[in-house]
């Protein structure tokens, strides 16, 4: 084999193995339990939120689904939207403070929702809608802990937080970032965008292909994508770098 050959076969493998890796890594990022909408407003009252759960396991299916409710700062007035093929089980604790509302005091929280019953195949997501009365509003954000059983036996465990200033957890927990209401805000307490995803995951009610994963995941996605792409550009710069100085040399 020529040394251009050689040179050329060795570029492009290394431009392959490279956007393989970088690929593999976007995958990863969609496999991430979520809740949607992303954000709420501080004490948003009537909403809906939406949990996402993609199956990443290539021989096995989500038989199970457990969300735990933060009971420090709790979500009041907690109703599980009935989802065909899966059984809720929804648990309460009592609350260590009270919480005071205008129709009187909360001594009770809904601390976790199980589902069972169903499946989510691979290449498939399902989401879970919880709606709420209230939420909280002293506090800047919800993690709901989330554990996914597969047939298999295996539970992933989504019950890592994310500290500021360093990397994203290789497990998160699903966060819901609370905001300042502002003039931008709905009625409800999401913004315009929040509100439409909240509306479009609602309206899901079966197992949907992955394509339809979250906006954050996306987003991470699109900058892995564009990273591939990058650097398959640079593996054919080398590659045409390495067969135009070939030629020179033959010429020579």
């Amino acid at each position: 084999m020529s040394p251009i050959r050689t040179t050329l076969r060795r570029a492009g493998l290394v431009a392959a193995l490279t956007t393989a890796g970088v690929l593999a890594a976007a995958g990863a990022a969609f496999a991430h339990v979520t809740v949607h909408p992303e954000t709420y407003a501080k004490g948003a009252t009537d909403g809906v939120l939406t949990f996402r759960v993609p199956n990443e396991e290539d021989t096995a299916s989500t038989t199970k689904v457990q969300v735990f409710l933060p009971t420090d700062h709790p979500v009041l007035g907690v109703l599980v939207t009935p989802q065909e093929g899966w059984t809720a089980q929804v648990t309460t604790t009592k609350l260590k403070t009270p919480v005071k509302t205008d129709d009187g005091t909360i001594t009770e929280a809904v601390s976790e929702i199980t589902w069972t019953g169903g499946r989510i195949r691979h290449g498939q997501y399902q989401d879970f809608n919880v709606a709420f009365g209230q939420l909280p509003d002293d506090t800047d954000q919800l993690s709901f802990k989330t554990l996914q059983t597969y047939s298999d036996g295996n539970v992933a465990r989504w019950i890592e937080e994310e500290q500021k200033g360093a990397a994203e957890p290789e497990n998160p927990a699903p966060v819901l970032t609370l905001t300042a209401e502002d003039a931008e805000t709905g009625s409800d307490g999401t913004s315009d965008s929040a509100s439409g995803s909240a509306s479009s995951s609602s309206s899901s009610s079966a197992p949907a292909v992955a394509a339809g994963s979250t906006s954050s995941s996306d987003s991470t996605a699109r900058g892995l994508g564009i990273a591939g792409l990058v650097v398959g550009v640079l593996g054919l710069a080398a590659a045409g770098y390495a067969l135009a100085r070939g030629r020179g040399a033959r010429s020579e």
